[in-house]
């Protein structure tokens, strides 16, 4: 759930900050207020291009800042997983800061790329604009569609699917290999035999360059070790002031107080304790100072080791494993090479087995999204004769790709009529701005029962549509959000009346400049936004009676 919004210094923006509630919370205002920059500052906090022209006239920088409650288990794990952090009672705060010269985006005040965010963002929220609904006309985005609205059974069928595609795809990439001239295959097995005998004559142990770097690191400082030890020594023991001497004095001072105060007895053990272990750790550090622990001839070998592993490194890989994982590879391709008859034909058995297995997977994804669809489409007629296509009839074309991909072997397009007599045509090839702004609402409210993500932002969902029209999209977002935060754009009156929450954006001139402010409104505030988007500048009673009228029946609505 979205919290708050602040912005600060964004085109016609001051500075704003809004809190957003559960439930449908309506913007709106007039034209030119600034909706359009309260929506485009959420795309810009995650992730969205910015240019540096939106940054307000005589400030050095722009900010954004959302803040959202994680609802949900699944939702933390999500975040987590793309090693972000969280801050108490499961908030997460994302924030832009837009310079002239660069962005800086940061989570919970940890900075991240653009591209982490772009990550977050459907974690957190669903955005429906213009380009969305348009998304809707490409056959390719109904594949995606119909999958989300499938169960568990399709979801497992489809990654079981996808393991079998990644098998096949890796046998086919190795089956690929152009066929070499017997030429061409000695000078690749020369090479090859020659880069294993390199990394097996080394015999590279995993961990083995951290020992070593660490056993060089100690040799090649042994020099500065003994003159430390040196001074420590002098320090501890040889001094006149040295802590052993000044220890024996107050020993023997301790030992007279203790003659005349049974008392100081327990301080006298204990002092002779820490002279013990004084005397052992002086001792210890002797026996290191006065060893002849340098062998140059050791300290050589380490160094040529850590060179050889070094130069390893990079010609084959950056770590050990990845050398020996590269060494393992050109041993099998060794092999195919010294096989390449017998391996040719192998694979190409391999690959038809595992095509038909594919192709019986695609098959059973194909059965469960056929069950799905019929499922979908009834949901879809439902939905949308709750929108007002009274007569409208929906249903999912399926169609075979030429071979497997990595979806399937399905092709599918959704096709719709929206008038009685009319025949089922593609999607593309018969909606209107209005009508793609339900099927999109349509299908957003059957999906929603079904995803984890809580916060839905719809701009443009009134595109088109009036009167009757306009009161169906409302009672749908009305019952989208008992379940979900909403928050909607909207110039339409029929919409505003449902809202839980109703936000007023506003422009005005402050000191020669246009700012643009955004205020929640109380009941009357409501009342009065609603009977302006009713009637314009001129609010009459009878307006306002209607505006009443309005709200009522919206309150009706969602008690019912």
């Amino acid at each position: 759930m979205l919290l708050q919004l602040h912005v600060k210094n964004l085109a016609i923006i001051d500075e704003v900050e809004v809190d957003f509630t559960e439930g449908l919370n309506i913007l709106t205002g007039e034209t030119g207020a600034g909706k359009s920059v309260i929506l485009g500052s959420v795309h810009l906090a995650l992730g969205a291009k910015a240019d540096k022209d939106i940054i307000r006239e005589g400030a050095e920088y722009a900010l954004v800042e959302l803040i959202f409650q994680l609802e949900s288990e699944e939702q933390k794990k999500r975040v987590l997983d793309l090693d972000l952090p969280i801050e108490d009672d499961d908030v997460i705060i994302l924030q832009r800061k837009i310079m002239s010269a660069r962005s800086v985006f940061k989570v919970c005040g940890e900075t991240v790329s653009a591209s982490v965010l772009k990550e977050l963002a459907p974690i957190l929220l669903d955005i429906y604009g213009q380009h969305d609904y348009q998304n809707l006309l490409q056959d390719k985005k109904h594949l995606d569609i119909l999958d989300s609205f499938g169960d568990n059974k399709l979801e497992n069928a489809k990654a079981e699917y996808k393991e079998a595609y990644a098998d096949y795809m890796d046998l086919k990439k190795a089956s690929d290999t152009p066929e070499l001239s017997p030429e061409q295959r000695e000078r690749e097995l020369s090479f090859a035999r020659f880069e294993v005998d390199e990394i097996e004559k080394a015999k590279l142990v995993p961990g083995e360059l951290e020992e070593l770097e660490t056993s060089l690191r100690k040799m090649e400082n042994c020099g500065k070790i003994k003159e430390g030890l040196a001074r420590i020594l002098q320090f501890v023991k040889e001094d006149d002031n040295s802590c052993e001497n000044s220890l024996n004095r107050a020993l023997r001072e301790m030992d007279n107080l203790a003659s005349m105060d049974e008392d100081m007895q327990e301080y006298m053990d204990r002092m002779s304790e820490v002279d013990s272990v004084l005397r052992d750790l002086t001792r210890d550090l002797c026996t290191v100072f006065e060893a002849d622990d340098f062998d140059e001839r050791e300290f050589n070998r380490v160094r040529e080791r850590v060179d050889l592993i070094n130069h390893l490194q990079v010609k084959y890989g950056k770590t050990v494993d990845k050398i020996l994982d590269y060494a393992k590879e050109r041993k099998e391709y060794i092999y195919r090479l010294e096989n390449a008859a017998s391996e040719s034909e192998r694979i190409q058995k391999e690959l038809e087995e595992k095509y038909l297995f594919l192709q019986e997977k695609a098959k059973e994804v194909s059965a469960l999204r056929k069950e799905e669809a019929k499922k979908l489409e009834k949901e879809i007629v439902e939905a949308l004769h709750d929108l007002n296509f009274m007569q409208a009839e929906f249903a999912v074309d399926f169609d075979t790709t030429d071979g497997v991909t990595v979806n399937g072997m399905d092709k599918v397009a959704f096709m719709i009529s929206t008038n009685p007599g009319e025949k089922l045509r593609p999607l593309s090839a018969i909606a209107s701005g209005g009508e793609l702004s339900r099927i999109m609402l349509a299908i957003k409210t059957i999906s929603a029962k079904r995803d984890e993500i809580n916060t839905l932002i719809f701009d443009e969902i009134d595109s088109g549509i009036s009167g009757k029209t306009a009161w169906k999209v409302s009672e749908k977002l009305g019952i989208l959000a008992k379940s979900h935060q909403v928050i909607c754009i909207t110039h339409l009156p029929q919409i505003a009346a449902m809202a839980d929450a109703h936000y007023c954006i506003e422009k005005s001139e402050q000191g020669g400049k246009t700012v643009t402010d955004i205020k929640p409104l109380d009941d009357k505030g409501a009342l009065q936004e609603v009977a302006r988007l009713l009637g314009g500048e001129s609010i009459t009673e009878a307006v306002l009676e209607n505006a009443k009228e309005l709200k009522i029946q919206a309150q009706n609505t969602k008690n019912g």
